[in-house]
């Protein structure tokens, strides 16, 4: 019987200190002991502390106060030579203008050349072909051009044939680029030419250009205001 009470004792009191751990693990924590509440006397804040910050009001410009810009209603063209290499020139001066004058709405145009000058150049081509297919077709095409034997010239190009390729292309596409070019740069507004550089023969100074456009702006109000 005291063998039954201590194995009951070695095996009962490991469950119960098991047990009780269990339950302090799941029970809730106490409550927390309440804080002594002090009574502080609200004091209302003064209406100084409620004023509104000025609001900043944004900054007007002249541009946002006018309805419109100084080039309002006005057009500006410029023609100019595109095979020239004026067009870079060309959009710096339409930049300078549209900032001087807002509103202001710039055109860009190419200037032809006259129409001989077109007409040849639209021919120098052929000739380029025909002298490069010539040179490399050989002696039996002339038999079938209508000539009884090559010309004379026609043994020394054959001779350097490298060079007479290469020399009929580069003369060509000079002869071209200086037919197709007019070498103009031709300012206008409202229909009225304000610059010419054929005329002048020199391109316009931008302060120059500006000059000459508001003054043309100018006297066109003057003129719609009458």
């Amino acid at each position: 019987m005291a063998m039954d009470r201590s194995q009951l004792l070695l095996v009962g009191l490991p469950l119960f200190l098991f047990c009780s751990d269990v339950f302090n693990l799941f029970a809730p924590a106490p409550p927390a002991p309440p804080k002594p509440h002090h009574h502080h006397h609200h004091v209302p804040p003064s209406p100084q502390q409620f004023q509104p910050s000025p609001i900043q009001q944004p900054l007007d410009f002249p541009s946002q106060k006018t309805g419109g810009g100084i080039g309002l209603g006005n057009t500006v063209q410029i023609d100019f030579c595109a095979s020239c290499s004026y067009r870079g020139t060309a959009q710096t001066m339409k930049n300078m203008l549209e900032s001087a004058f807002p509103g202001l709405n710039v055109v860009l145009a190419n200037y032809p050349p006259p129409l001989p000058k077109r007409l040849l150049a639209k021919l120098v081509p052929v000739v380029q072909f025909g002298v490069i297919g010539v040179v490399m077709a050989g002696e039996h095409i002339f038999p079938r051009l209508g000539f009884a034997a090559p010309p004379a010239w026609y043994y020394s190009m054959r001779a350097n044939r490298f060079g007479t390729i290469s020399s009929t292309w580069l003369m060509g596409n000079f002869l071209q680029g200086f037919l197709q070019s007019s070498g103009a740069f031709e300012v206008s507004v409202n229909g009225e030419q304000v610059y010419s550089k054929l005329r002048e023969k020199r391109f316009p100074g931008e302060i120059e250009l500006r000059d000459a456009i508001g003054k043309r702006i100018a006297n066109s109000r003057v003129v719609d205001g009458f």
